[in-house]
């Protein structure tokens, strides 16, 4: 039978000078703030007009919805422990936390899928694009998407209600993430270790391969058009592009390392996080 005696977390937060976590907290308070209003802006204008009929801002919809509430997941635990003296969270929270941000983010992961896939169908099919990406398609995608989200997320979820914690409880980040839980475990972790980088790590390599697949086959049918055409089919893509990039290089770093060794994890997470949400809205409008 596994020993697990820990009732409750403590964070180490970003940094250790109460300066910097003050500045910090400023900084991140307004991140925060940009993320809600841009993120909410985008959400509302297109749920509330004829846009929402389009694939593209379909899409667009819920790529920001997700990207408010994961953001809601991470931000409020991150402004409150630059500021607190004690950084605690329970056992039950830390789990709940654990599986609803990689729930969120999951589903973000195959709508930025979605989005490639609907580029693609418009730039290399537009003849048939209204055929292939009708409504219920649209629908079928968001849904398959929110099913794919949840399983890797139950999956990592039942790996951290399996570790077994019987003494250290200091995690080494802000938020409850399986990689700095897996640093507290009382048992050897190289099994869990491929098994978080099997989830998580070949998930994310794998889809952003995918991703830079599609624009690849993209720019190639883009060959044989005008410089007009060609300006207008990269102007809708190069906003994608700077998203998945500002979301997964950052996650891939992070999730394809094996758990155990000395990294900065905890502050590059920070851009996909934070910081790509806040940047979305900014990107999409442009």
């Amino acid at each position: 039978m596994e020993i697990h005696n820990v009732t409750e977390f403590v964070f180490t937060g970003l940094f250790e000078s109460q300066q910097i976590e003050l500045l910090l907290f400023f900084f991140f308070l307004l991140c925060y703030l940009a993320v809600i209003m841009g993120n909410s802006t985008i959400f509302l204008t297109i749920s509330c007009s004829h846009l929402l009929e389009q694939p593209m801002y379909y899409f667009l919809c819920h790529l920001s919805l997700m990207d408010l509430c994961s953001t809601s997941v991470v931000a409020p635990q991150l402004l409150r422990n630059l500021v607190a003296t004690r950084r605690d969270i329970s056992y039950n929270n830390c789990m709940t936390q654990l599986f609803t941000y990689h729930w969120l983010t999951g589903v973000e992961v195959f709508i930025l899928v979605c989005m490639a896939f609907d580029r693609y169908v418009a730039i290399v099919k537009p003849l048939h694009y209204m055929s292939i990406m009708n409504r219920k398609r649209c629908h079928m995608l968001i849904t398959v998407a929110w099913g794919l989200g949840f399983w890797h997320a139950i999956a990592l979820l039942v790996l951290g209600l399996s570790l077994p914690f019987c003494g250290p409880n200091v995690i080494d980040h802000y938020m409850c993430d399986i990689k700095p839980l897996l640093k507290l475990v009382c048992k050897d972790i190289h099994i869990s270790s491929i098994l978080v980088i099997a989830n998580s790590g070949t998930v994310v390599v794998a889809i952003f391969i995918v991703l830079l697949a599609s624009y690849v086959l993209i720019l190639y049918n883009l060959r044989t058009r005008s410089s007009a055409g060609r300006r207008k089919a990269l102007s809708t893509c190069s906003s994608h592009i700077m998203v998945v990039v500002l979301f997964f290089v950052p996650c891939i770093y992070i999730y394809i390392l094996p758990a155990g060794g000395k990294n900065m994890d905890k502050e590059i997470s920070v851009f996909y996080m934070v910081i790509a949400p806040m940047l979305n809205p900014l990107i999409y409008t442009l």
